[in-house]
């Protein structure tokens, strides 16, 4: 299943052609997918952008096309003589701030057509380094699936646009023994968690699939700011309200505890970015 797939169902779910999701999920990958529905689409942009975290697993020993087990295989090379402590010493020189090479087999355009149509179509492609940051990378379970590969958990924090697939070719290439993902998972985007995630089987039960209003979520994903009638009345006619030093973007609520825009401070004035709760 893919993203668009999810999508698809949650707008037959909320009788709505208006949802869409936080962040592509590759289809071999489970785990958090925020969803947005009706008004709160305009707020995935932010979400897109957020901070993710992810649990892999990563098999040494074989290399592939497309960095995962989706990919044939192109190269191997025994990681029966890869300790600990070289996985761990390598992990430790692929984070913080990099220079990272997505994974060729990607929805990157290039020239306008996706790298990942351009390698299924026989083609060499190469893609420019970007500016990642992974602040958690840290290492679990190791184990000999057999003499010569060797399987490896991974728990990830890192910005987005990161692709872990990457994380394991490059850790194997560094290992000098080739290394592809054989499972991800998702565990949290920005503060949603995998734990307070439902099933499309779930939400299916539900009379409503919106599992989180529109304000409970601006409240959980951006720092606050309450705003008193005057000005509410202001900011959802887009007009600006004196800016009171919160870094933005930042969530401003009226008397009434819902959501009106999202805001940003420049020039002594908070401006809006988005009006989520228009002025009647």
């Amino acid at each position: 299943m893919t993203s668009h797939d999810v999508v698809a169902r949650v707008r037959r779910l909320a009788h709505t052609r208006r949802v869409g999701h936080g962040g592509t999920l590759d289809p071999m990958a489970t785990g958090v997918l925020v969803v947005g529905v009706e008004r709160a689409t305009r707020l995935l942009t932010y979400v897109i952008g957020s901070t993710k975290r992810y649990s892999a697993t990563i098999r040494l020993g074989e290399a592939t096309v497309t960095d995962d087990a989706e990919g044939d295989v192109t190269a191997t090379a025994s990681a029966a003589g890869v300790t600990e402590d070289r996985v761990r010493a390598e992990l430790v020189n692929l984070t913080g701030d990099i220079e990272q090479v997505p994974s060729a087999v990607s929805a990157i355009k290039i020239n306008g057509q996706r790298a990942y149509k351009r390698v299924r179509a026989g083609e060499e492609v190469e893609l420019a380094p970007r500016r990642v940051t992974v602040s958690r990378l840290v290492l679990g379970d190791l184990r000999r699936t057999d003499s010569d590969r060797l399987d490896l958990d991974i728990d990830v924090e890192c910005s987005s646009g990161t692709y872990i697939r990457a994380i394991a070719r490059d850790l194997g290439a560094a290992l000098g023994v080739g290394g592809h993902l054989t499972a991800l998972r998702r565990t949290a985007v920005g503060g949603f968690t995998i734990a307070e995630a439902d099933t499309l089987e779930a939400l299916a039960e539900r009379d409503n699939p919106v599992t989180l209003p529109m304000s409970a979520a601006a409240a959980r994903f951006f720092p606050r700011r309450d705003a008193d009638a005057d000005e509410a009345r202001v900011l959802g006619h887009g007009g600006p309200l004196e800016a009171i030093g919160i870094a933005g973007p930042y969530a401003v609520f009226g008397p009434d505890g819902e959501v009106i825009a999202i805001v940003s401070e420049r020039d002594g004035r908070a401006k809006a970015e988005i009006v989520l709760s228009p002025a009647g």
